[in-house]
């Protein structure tokens, strides 16, 4: 039976090779944690390679489905039990409710509000269960922006934030809120706007309007 010949002492590797390559390795290994991993797993980009190839991106919407599912366990474990009483209710003789009624005057209801906002963008979508969706404009620092979004279905999760340049910010964050209006304004040059998530068990339906500073509207999901 043939045996393989053992390595003579000359073809083995010195140990300053070995410790070459073992820095090389740990080098290597050094340059993916902070490019590939640190951006894609926690949204932690210090040298910015990471949002130049999207990696932090993911990273970001990792966090969000995180934070997401910690605050629906919370929640359900916070939620108390409420018992309601009973509630006697005094009846007014028939009499007496003529005699308010003519004894009080007749107010003509309000007129409808006019709506005085002009929106320059109007998108409306739809968000499957547990489907989740971004729309960002790009703003320069100290850019105002005013919006208002209104779902038709359920209420939403969602996290108004911007990023850009190596920044990042979260304005507000909501959970199970049917709508929001307001104004946005921007902290620094880059994209702004909004991530919805439907954790509803059927579809819902979402109108977006903006007006004011920003270039250019965007889906980004």
């Amino acid at each position: 039976m043939y045996n393989t010949d053992l390595p003579t002492r000359a073809e083995l590797p010195s140990t300053r090779k070995l410790i070459r390559s073992t820095l090389v390795a740990a080098v290597v290994a050094a340059a993916l944690l902070v490019t590939v991993v640190l951006p894609s797993e926690y949204a932690i980009d210090p040298t910015g390679a990471g949002r130049l190839l999207g990696l932090t991106q993911m990273g970001e919407i990792k966090n969000q489905l995180a934070e997401e599912a910690a605050l629906d366990q919370a929640n359900d474990e916070a939620t108390p039990v409420v018992t309601t009483a009973p509630v006697q209710v005094m009846e007014q003789s028939e009499h007496s409710q003529t005699l308010a009624d003519a004894s009080s005057p007749q107010e003509a209801p309000p007129p409808p509000a006019e709506e005085t906002t002009t929106w320059r963008d109007e998108v409306s979508f739809i968000l499957a269960p547990g489907e989740g969706t971004e729309y960002k404009l790009t703003m320069e620092e100290g850019a105002v922006v005013t919006f208002a979004w209104a779902s038709d279905g359920g209420p939403l999760n969602f996290d108004t934030h911007g990023d850009g340049n190596g920044n990042s910010i979260s304005y507000e964050k909501g959970r199970g809120v049917p709508d929001d209006e307001g104004e946005l304004k921007a902290a620094f040059t880059g994209n702004h706007g909004w991530f919805f998530r439907n954790r509803n068990g059927s579809d819902v339906t979402v109108v977006l309007r903006i007006s004011g500073d920003y270039g250019e509207l965007k889906r980004k999901l």
